[in-house]
């Protein structure tokens, strides 16, 4: 799979934007309604509100590779709260509490801070930061 390796700085800004959209769709249905669904009309005094406003904050900055480090590493960080908060108690195995995106989210996440935006982010724009 060498024929990748080219692409490396590339992927790793999809996988961001990717995993950033993904993120923000959970905010934007909390707080937009959008898309309608049960988690409409989200409290900020509740963990699910306080999350989405970290998905939704998060998420932005994710898909635009701005801040990307410490956007990801508090998004890996609520993942893994709502883990353990949401699905942990249901079973120790991920595949059977549901927990399975909240496992990998947060280690997407954790990935992400430690490896920054890739190649197509502001990141590396405005600060130069490496590929």
């Amino acid at each position: 799979m060498d024929f990748l390796r080219p692409y490396s700085a590339q992927l790793l800004s999809v996988l961001r934007i990717m995993s950033g959209l993904l993120l923000l769709q959970h905010g934007t249905t909390k707080y937009l309604n959008i898309p309608v669904g049960p988690m409409n009309n989200a409290s900020p005094a509740n963990m699910s509100g306080a999350a989405g406003i970290i998905e939704l904050v998060a998420g932005v900055l994710l898909v635009l590779g701005l801040f990307t480090r410490p956007a990801a590493f508090i998004a890996s960080g609520m993942c893994a709260v709502a883990y353990f908060y949401a699905h942990a108690g249901r079973s120790f195995y991920p595949i059977l509490n549901g927990g399975e995106l909240a496992v990998l989210y947060t280690f997407v996440f954790l990935y992400l801070a430690a490896a920054g935006g890739g190649a197509l982010s502001l990141d590396r724009l405005i600060r130069k930061d490496a590929p």
